[in-house]
């Protein structure tokens, strides 16, 4: 304790910090901690600091200064509050955010979004100086994956908002007592978060000056005015490229995927599945189905085990898009939000007059008039460019901790994770992909379901929605070292691994020739489930160019079991059959995508590319455009 009351930055971190907070600080015993923290607090020029530990008091602390600074105000219901971030600030920010790699990575990074280091931070460092002027910065910590298990990140965060602070703390498993517990030169990853200067709304001024820049080298992210979580919340997305980079080094994985059990009654047992979806794609919808239970749904974290593929939920609760979120459609996170005394974070919702929250595709009865992310609100109001401004932003989220759900898995906090049966990649297509495939192998299911894989943006990014968008393994905005690398990677994981996972894609999205959805939202829960069975072996399959898909009769048994429904032959044919030249285009376009934009990607993958699209044309010759189910025969 001495060595770190006798450091450089001692002085000055007691003329911020109270007595108490000082001594949280230097308790830990922690010099890198100590370091950080002093060397951003000279850098940003907060005027006070408050350190906090693993502490209800400290939770409190921040939720309760939350709402006296005006970043959330409480709704109705006992524990849930109401966030709005600015006009311009309501999705990630692809175009403020780089990877800060050396100078020789960066034509290596091809889309990445890749930034020279030393420009990167020069440039960052200066937009930070004195921006906590007049504000209290919090220090708090945590941990990604359960505390003190193989999985575990010790995770350090600065931030002036409070919002974040309070979002952190329901989103993530808190970290002072690992910090304790580690040894004093182990890793961990650093966050400092500023919202910058605000206007009367309490919103980020100088999104000119927004930054989401992630020194690769140092496990560092360095966030400047914004406000909007998934650009501010350090342990969000910003940490999961840094994970993604330390697994490319180390040997283990981090995915964009959710963790769930599919529950199969009749036999007693619970099989795990991860899945990567784009945002917007049906990602929580199905890792909340009913009957089913989770363990998380949007980061996981794989390690090798003992040859077994075993995987936790990084975070502790969900930071989910609430849009569509309604009582026929996803019943359990409905019935959550619903219920008072949880604290739930709503965001960029509209507070009605009655001062509840309400949201697109709700499925209620909406207010005329109320408080929204463009101020005071009232139906019909247009903005500057006389465009209707809806009720709540189409991006609109909820946050909440994973222990509210009635259907959380027991094993959610396991510190040895889970044992992975199945991996499944799900896209956003109207016109080509079944709703689900096994793939051949795990290497086939790699390089043709989840390199493949693309969705329509929507506006969970900022930019223009609707565009048919290469989206590898549901995780390019994330992937933080070239991709050939990362692609390999992810192949040569289940080596070792006593028995690989199997891989399924799905769409949940083919429409009719009218562009209405050719299934309900809650049918997942009979494709979820016809992969269990595949997976132990209890059913047989068709075969088609790239795998196989179900039969009709186990469908109709399923859907019969679940809903009560008459699954017609008709249905299933339109449902299943394969659409030879929507899939050549599909395979061009990623060839085209790597071509371009992975510069290290491996030859290999292209002749497998390749390969798939010239036995496709063939097969045109021979089938026609759709090859229907169960008529497709290899030669």
């Amino acid at each position: 304790m001495p060595k770190l009351d006798t450091n450089r930055f001692a002085a000055l971190l007691k003329s911020k910090m109270s007595p108490e907070s000082y001594r949280k600080l230097i308790e830990l015993e922690n010099e890198k901690l100590f370091e950080f923290v002093g060397e951003y607090t000279e850098l940003c020029e907060p005027d006070s600091i408050y350190m906090c530990d693993d502490s209800n008091e400290d939770a409190e602390y921040i939720r309760r200064n939350s709402l006296e600074a005006g970043e959330e105000a409480e709704l109705a219901k006992s524990g849930h509050t109401i966030h709005f971030d600015g006009y311009n600030d309501q999705g990630r920010s692809p175009g403020a955010t780089k990877n800060l790699v050396p100078q020789e990575l960066v034509p290596l990074m091809g889309a990445l979004l890749a930034k020279e280091r030393q420009e990167g931070l020069a440039e960052v460092r200066e937009i930070l100086k004195g921006i906590m002027k007049g504000k209290e910065a919090i220090v708090k910590l945590s941990c990604e994956g359960p505390t003190q298990s193989p999985f575990s990140i010790a995770c350090a965060q600065i931030t002036d908002s409070f919002y974040v602070a309070h979002s952190e703390d329901l989103l993530y498993r808190r970290g002072y007592e690992h910090f304790r517990l580690m040894g004093a030169g182990e890793r961990f990853f650093r966050f400092v978060h500023s919202a910058g200067r605000l206007d009367e709304n309490g919103n980020s001024i100088d999104l000119d000056k927004r930054r989401i820049y992630q020194d690769l080298s140092d496990y560092i992210v360095l966030s400047t005015n914004n406000q909007y979580a998934g650009n501010s919340v350090g342990l969000k997305k910003h940490s999961m490229r840094l994970a993604i980079k330390l697994g490319g080094t180390e040997g283990w994985l981090c995915e964009h995927m959710f963790v769930m059990s599919v529950q199969n009654e009749k036999k007693g047992r619970a099989t795990y599945f991860c899945g990567a979806f784009p945002s917007a794609c049906g990602k929580t919808a199905t890792a909340m189905l009913p009957g089913e239970k989770i363990i998380g749904d949007d980061i996981a974290y794989f390690r090798n085990i003992e040859g077994e593929f075993r995987a936790v939920n990084v975070e502790n609760g969900i930071f989910g898009i609430i849009k569509d979120v309604n009582a026929a459609d996803d019943p359990l996170i409905f019935k959550t939000l619903q219920t008072p005394g949880h604290e739930i974070i709503f965001s960029n919702v509209l507070a009605g007059p009655d001062n509840e929250p309400y949201w697109l595709g709700m499925g209620v009865e909406y207010p005329e008039s109320g408080r929204s992310f463009s101020g005071k609100w009232f139906a019909g109001k247009t903005d500057e460019q006389d465009r209707p401004i809806p009720l709540a932003h189409s991006n609109a989220r909820y946050t909440l901790r994973l222990g509210y759900l009635e259907n959380i898995d027991p094993a959610y906090n396991d510190k040895d994770g889970v044992l992975v049966e199945g991996i499944i990649y799900g896209g956003r297509d109207s016109d080509t992909s079944v709703p689900i495939e096994e793939s051949p192998d795990w290497k086939s299911g790699i390089i043709l379901k989840a390199c493949t894989l693309e969705s329509e943006t929507t506006s969970a990014v900022i930019g223009q929605e609707g565009v048919l968008a290469p989206q590898p393994m549901a995780n390019l905005d994330f992937i933080s070292y070239p991709i050939g690398a990362y692609i390999t990677n992810n192949i040569r994981f289940v080596e070792g691994i006593k028995r690989a996972p199997r891989i399924y894609a799905v769409n949940y999205f083919l429409r009719d020739e009218k562009g209405h959805f050719l299934t309900h939202k809650l049918a997942k829960k009979v494709w979820l489930h016809w992969a269990e069975q595949r997976i132990h072996k209890e059913v047989e399959a068709y075969r088609t160019p790239l795998g196989f898909i179900p039969k009709y009769e186990d469908l109709k048994v399923l859907f019969a079991e679940f809903f009560a429904e008459d699954f017609s032959e008709q249905l299933y044919e339109e449902l299943f059959k394969f659409r030879i030249d929507a899939w050549i285009a599909k395979i061009s376009r990623a060839i085209r995508f790597y071509t371009h934009t992975a510069p290290d990607c491996p030859k290999e993958y292209f002749d497998i590319w390749k390969s798939a699209a010239h036995k496709l044309t063939e097969l045109k010759q021979r089938y026609g455009r759709h090859i229907e189910p169960g008529r497709y025969t290899e030669t």
